[in-house]
């Protein structure tokens, strides 16, 4: 009969939670798309409202 086996070290693994708090910083620029809406919006009450800004 053939044996095949393996040695595996035996080690200790500790989990441990960080001391300080985990801070993820997330810049995100979401102002050309509200300026984009509100001046297609602003487009649109003209066109449709032209007695409110007379020229």
């Amino acid at each position: 009969m053939l044996m095949i086996g393996s040695v595996l070290p035996v080690g200790c693994i500790q989990v441990k939670a960080p001391e300080k708090p985990i801070e993820i910083n997330l810049n995100v620029r979401v102002q050309q798309e509200v300026i984009v809406r509100l001046q297609k919006d602003a487009e649109d009450l003209i066109q449709n409202n032209p007695e409110l800004f007379p020229q």
